[in-house]
């Protein structure tokens, strides 16, 4: 999680960096330079034309690049040549800038303000949900402590309604502990935490969500600084550990984790992220000597693990089983420092892939090979670096089809001094670096973002985004100094960042209404968990929002003419009614095709809502649902009303071909 700008161009020597698929010059890159470039001569001159010149949009990056030269070129001459006429510089450097890039530029929007464009409000307060994210007593900036925590929403007694899972970080001796809030008919959460065997303490990261003995209750697998747990659902509002039992064993920095039927036997396998091999007594400073948390390069990388699911067989006791194939598979052979994951199939062969964000190194995507191994392609496929070839902190990792051609995009976050990045999915298993092109940047401010999401939270058919922000160290800026925040305190106040939210307007252009929405971006907080889900059961997309030191908060949507909606729940019944993690839905509505996937792992550290949802506007029939199962199937669905939830139960369906 730090900008060394020396470790990135060393790891990109070292993975043997080729940009063949990546452009010269990354948009959002070139455009911070562009901005960089106007603000100086408009520093220099003392006009706001090239102020002014700093919120210009490109289309493409070359014309970026030449515009800022000019500009550039433009400060240098008033410096060297005092006497002349600065508006007559100003005049001339711009009107040949507009004559040569003027088609290819306009004038960015900071923001769209609509109104009434407030899309969420705070209900923690009357939801019953009382958390108060602890990590422990001062232990002299132990790095941990500013990584964790994420969350989780899924439904753990199979009612219908969402129930919330919290992650503590205090440590294994503390008597703050993880909480369980089930919520009942009347959508208030109870703290059913004591007694049901998640009320454990430890250096909590992260959860993941999981039928793993396809009971078709889902099991809690729970990440920490140097260990994993994973506990099984009884099925009567209990859990049970079954870590050591179960042969999972993970003494690495566990941050991340997410559940996959990587070869499609149905019983569902999952991957652990590890982060650094920290050293617990090493101590690390700012530049103004002052302690601070360490980063990523002052500890070797560390291995993510994979586990295979043995399975069951016929006849056999129901004893669940997993495997370390971590060297088998592949993924024992490059380390981290891995921070988020998700699967899916990134290259559309119907098999499930893993994407793995690493912090200051180059992403991995391991790509199954269909034989219980996996191989990197991150490089050749766009995703390893930004397109400028550079290695950022890669943290949370988000999916959707941003721009309804039927593939998924990803977003991963990154640090205040960097950007976040979109890489834009086209043609299908190739990715390429677009952040810019989409509205992404610039943004109402920089922040470093972990927890992140996809959803279509105003329900025009195109998914909207949520970051969730906080540092991991001080500003070095001079007059950063935080004011201190009561909730925060002294030390946490430094940290604290605002969230941020960002409106898709169906014509491949992001709108950023952070400061509209008070409620969600208006409080710095250190976030780090987010996850999204229909909470309240009204179609609406919701979300709970965990962060260090604070109250963990849930922020209802609100969004003033929705459009309709769907939610999709798809279940294989051979399979103890478990969810088909990994299942690809497309429906036809109103003339045009969506697509979502089944992938509730993501985020960072956090676990989202494992149905899948579809803004529809304002269509009001869905003519057909189709499926692609994880073991490949492929079923249509006849179509629907909206406005409701569908279950999707594999075998009901009509088969391709039929």
């Amino acid at each position: 999680m730090q900008n060394r700008g020396i470790a990135a161009r060393r790891s990109r020597r070292s993975a043997g960096f080729q940009p063949a698929l990546s452009p010269i010059f990354s948009e959002q890159v070139v455009h911070v330079e562009f901005k960089k470039a106007a603000e100086r001569a408009g520093v220099l001159s003392g006009a706001r034309t090239f102020q002014s010149a700093a919120t210009l949009e490109c289309s493409t990056a070359a014309e970026y690049s030449a515009a800022f030269l000019l500009i550039h070129a433009a400060a240098d001459w008033k410096v060297r040549a005092p006497l002349l006429n600065p508006f007559g510089i100003r005049f001339a450097v711009l009107l040949i800038a507009l004559i040569i890039f003027g088609p290819g530029c306009r004038q960015s929007p900071t923001s769209i303000p609509a109104a009434g464009s407030t899309w969420f409000e705070d209900v923690t307060a009357k939801s019953g949900v009382n958390f108060i994210h602890d990590v422990g007593a001062e232990r002299q900036f132990f790095m941990p402590e500013s990584v964790g925590s994420g969350c989780a929403l899924f439904d753990y007694d199979n009612d219908g309604r969402l129930d919330i899972y919290l992650i503590q970080n205090a440590g294994p001796h503390s008597k703050s502990t993880n909480k369980l809030f089930h919520q009942g008919a009347d959508g208030k959460f109870t703290d059913v935490s004591a007694g049901s065997g998640l009320d454990v303490a430890g250096f909590g990261m992260g959860v993941a969500i999981g039928d793993i003995n396809n009971d078709g209750f889902p099991d809690v697998l729970v990440t920490e600084y140097a260990r994993v747990r994973l506990f099984l659902n009884n099925g009567n509002g209990t859990f049970t550990d079954i870590t050591r039992e179960a042969g999972v064993d993970n003494p690495q920095w566990a941050v991340s984790a997410a559940f996959v039927d990587y070869d499609r036997d149905g019983w569902l396998d999952f991957v652990v992220v590890n982060y650094i091999g920290y050293v617990e007594t090493q101590k690390c400073y700012d530049r103004a000597g002052k302690p601070e948390y360490c980063g990523p390069n002052s500890a070797a990388g560390t291995v993510s693990r994979l586990y295979h699911n043995l399975g069951r067989p016929p006849g056999s006791a129901p004893r669940v089983q997993f495997a370390d194939v971590t060297v088998h598979s592949g993924l024992g052979d490059q380390p981290g420092p891995g921070l988020g994951v998700v699967c899916a199939d990134f290259d559309g062969d119907h098999w499930p892939d893993i994407l793995i964000s690493n912090d200051a190194r180059p992403n991995h995507l391991w790509i199954n090979q269909r034989n219980g191994t996996f191989k990197n392609e991150a490089g050749p496929r766009g995703l390893a670096y930004n397109a400028m070839g550079i290695a950022e902190a890669n943290m949370g990792i988000a999916l959707a089809d941003m721009d309804g051609d039927g593939l998924f995009d990803v977003f991963i976050t990154h640090l205040t001094e960097e950007n976040n990045v979109l890489w834009k999915q086209g043609p299908r298993g190739l990715f390429q670096d677009r952040t810019t092109s989409v509205g992404l940047s610039p943004a109402a401010w920089h922040a470093t973002g972990f927890g992140v999401v996809f959803g279509d939270f105003d329900q025009n058919g195109f998914p909207d985004l949520v970051v969730a922000n906080g540092r991991v160290r001080r500003s070095n800026q001079p007059g950063a100094m935080a004011p201190v925040l009561p909730e925060l305190g002294p030390h946490w106040s430094e940290y604290g960042e605002r969230c941020q939210i960002f409106s898709n307007d169906g014509s491949n252009r992001f709108h950023e209404i952070s400061l509209q929405n008070g409620a969600l971006c208006g409080r710095p907080t250190v976030a780090r968990g987010l996850a999204c889900g229909d909470i309240d059961g009204d179609g609406a997309l919701d979300l709970l929002v965990s962060s260090i030191a604070s109250p963990a908060r849930i922020f209802r949507n609100v969004a003033p003419q929705r459009g309709h909606w769907l939610l999709v729940r798809a279940i294989e019944p051979a399979l103890g009614g478990r969810d088909a993690y990994g299942a690809e839905i497309t429906i036809q509505a109103g003339g045009r095709r969506r697509v979502g996937w089944l992938t509730p792992g993501a985020s960072y550290g956090s676990s989202n809502d494992p149905r899948v949802h579809f803004g529809l506007g304002q269509t009001l029939q869905v003519d057909t649902i189709q499926i692609v199962w994880p073991e490949g199937q492929e079923e249509t669905f006849p179509g629907v009303r909206a406005d409701q939830v569908v279950v999707l139960r594999k075998g009901q369906g009509k088969l391709a071909g039929q």
